[in-house]
């Protein structure tokens, strides 16, 4: 009897598993909701980025990686190539810059400059800087490499450098091109190496209206310059940097600005009209500036040298190898960061100028927010036995 009863009980178990429903059987599954991510930026063009200068944080980003046409923004890599001639001193503000007729016939925006006529770099600079000038940029690219291809060629160049992966160069000013592209990252990523490398560069886009003088075979006259960039008059952060626009690429702009030590860069791709391109820059430079705060730290205290191993010196002299900065998007308190210094000591000779011999850690409530080397200031060689023998002769007889 009892042998009959289980095998009922089994059959009534098993038809309850066929009759049971699929959803009932996943019940203790969790359920997964689908939710839209909401972004903290309401931006309105199709590609952006919001990016931290000093440390290279990217705070926000909005299909930043797609190329796109740059328009005149392309002249933030024209500049950057300026001012790297500059600093090899292959050329100076000072230089007097012929234009050619290539360099005269350029359409879009200009400052109408004649073949045969000169400008001073640094005028063209002015030129390029606030009237986004693209003949000023051709005659510039011709001075420095002879011609625009060469001058494209070391653009391109340049670009893999700060590894730009989504650019290509076509031109020197951004006029419409096939295969003329970068993207939202690469543009803050060349304005960030122009802005800390040539910070000179916002004396001349922060320049709102000024009069260049052409001197021709027809005479002199006055032309007026109009920076582009009305956020210089709008946004009292402002510092720079470079706007463009054109049929393809419609209205660009790589705004910099600073606040409370904070230096930002918004670059905007592809708004439909110039009034929503501030406007988006200004959402994100204003996001940006409500949400960071910045730590530095380039203090030198307990670094002062370090003990060295048979070395003809007991020590070496050391110093910190960079500036530390760290930014917090997440509203920590930074006075509470640790600061530990930590030295490989001794250190065996010899000893090179520049190697590193220890670190700072730099840590908050227990974790980890970065380290920068200590490096030796100064060389000290391994002792040889005249070394010893010598030494050991001093302490005997002085």
């Amino acid at each position: 009897m009892k042998r009959i009863q289980a095998i009922v009980l089994s059959l009534v178990l098993f038809l309850g598993c066929l009759c049971t429903p699929y959803n009932a059987l996943a019940d203790n599954e969790p359920e997964q909701e689908s939710e839209e991510t909401v972004s903290p930026v309401d931006i309105s063009a199709p590609s952006a980025i919001l990016m931290e200068v000093s440390t290279g944080t990217v705070i926000f980003e909005k299909d930043a990686d797609t190329a796109r046409a740059p328009a005149s923004v392309t002249k933030v890599m024209t500049m950057l190539l300026i001012f790297d001639a500059i600093e090899e001193g292959a050329i100076t503000p000072e230089d007097e810059v012929t234009v050619s007729e290539y360099a005269a016939s350029m359409g879009g925006s200009q400052v109408f400059l004649e073949p045969g006529e000169t400008q001073t770099v640094d005028t063209m600079l002015k030129c390029i800087a606030v009237a986004s000038a693209n003949d000023a940029c051709v005659a510039m690219a011709e001075y420095i490499c002879g011609n625009e291809e060469e001058f494209v060629r070391r653009m391109n160049e340049r670009a893999q450098e700060l590894g730009m992966e989504n650019t290509n160069f076509a031109n020197c000013n951004g006029l419409d091109a096939e295969g003329h592209m970068t993207s939202a990252r690469d543009i803050a990523l060349m304005s960030r190496e122009l802005i800390t490398k040539y910070p000179q560069v916002h004396d001349y886009s922060m320049i709102w209206m000024e009069n260049i003088t052409h001197k021709t075979d027809k005479g002199t006259s006055e032309f007026g310059l109009t920076n582009t960039n009305k956020l210089v008059r709008q946004y009292e952060y402002a510092t720079g940097l470079k706007t463009g626009s054109t049929g393809e690429a419609k209205f660009c702009v790589s705004a910099t600005a600073e606040k409370n030590g904070i230096e930002l860069i918004a670059v905007v791709m592809a708004a439909e009209n110039s009034k929503e391109r501030f406007a988006d820059a200004v959402k994100l430079l204003n996001y940006g500036f409500g949400k960071c705060q910045l730590y530095t730290d380039e203090s030198t205290e307990g670094i002062s040298s370090v003990r060295v191993e048979n070395g003809v010196e007991d020590t070496a002299d050391v110093q910190r190898a960079d500036v530390f900065s760290y930014l917090d998007t997440e509203g920590s308190n930074l006075n509470g960061i640790e600061r530990t210094v930590q030295l490989n000591e001794p250190v065996p000779a010899p000893v090179g100028k520049g190697d590193v011999v220890g670190q700072i850690v730099y840590t908050l409530d227990g974790n980890e927010l970065g380290r920068t080397e200590i490096t030796a200031s100064e060389e000290v060689e391994k002792a040889s036995y005249i070394d010893y023998l010598t030494d050991t002769i001093q302490k005997v007889f002085l």
